[in-house]
C-alpha cells in the first residue's frame, strides 16, 4: 500500500520559514520523481515543485523560485520541501506525490500571517 505522509507545516509570520517532510513508503521510492503540490482554500491544486528521482534536476513554479527548495533522501525514503521568506499567499495544504499524479495523503497545513 502506498502511503505518503507529509509533515512540518504550521503557522508562520510572513517572511519566515519552514520545512516540510514527507514520508514515502509502499513503492520504490528512488524510481520515482516526486512532487510538492498545493491547495488553497477556494482554489485549484497548485504544482510547486519537483524533483528528479536521484535528486538531480528540480523544476519551480515561478512564485516560489528563490524561496522554496526541494529535496531528498532516497536512502531514508524522504521528500522534503524547505520554504523561506513565505508570503501570505503561499498558505495552503501542501501535499506531495508521486511524479505529477494528484495527492494520495493528508496533506500538511502552512499558515503564513501576522
Amino acid at each position: 500500500e502506498v502511503q505518503l505522509v507529509e509533515s512540518g507545516g504550521g503557522l508562520v509570520q510572513p517572511g519566515g520559514s519552514l520545512r516540510l517532510s514527507c514520508a514515502a513508503s509502499g513503492f520504490t521510492f528512488d524510481s520515482y520523481p516526486m512532487s510538492w503540490v498545493r491547495q488553497a482554500p477556494g482554489k485549484e491544486l497548485e504544482r510547486v515543485s519537483l524533483i528528479d528521482s536521484i535528486g538531480s534536476s528540480t523544476w519551480y513554479t515561478d512564485s516560489v523560485k528563490g524561496r522554496f527548495t526541494i529535496s531528498r533522501d532516497n536512502a531514508k525514503n524522504m521528500l522534503y520541501l524547505q520554504l523561506n521568506s513565505l508570503k501570505t499567499e503561499d498558505t495552503a495544504m501542501y501535499y506531495c506525490t508521486r511524479g505529477l499524479s494528484k495527492p494520495e495523503g493528508q496533506g500538511t497545513q502552512v499558515t503564513v500571517s501576522s
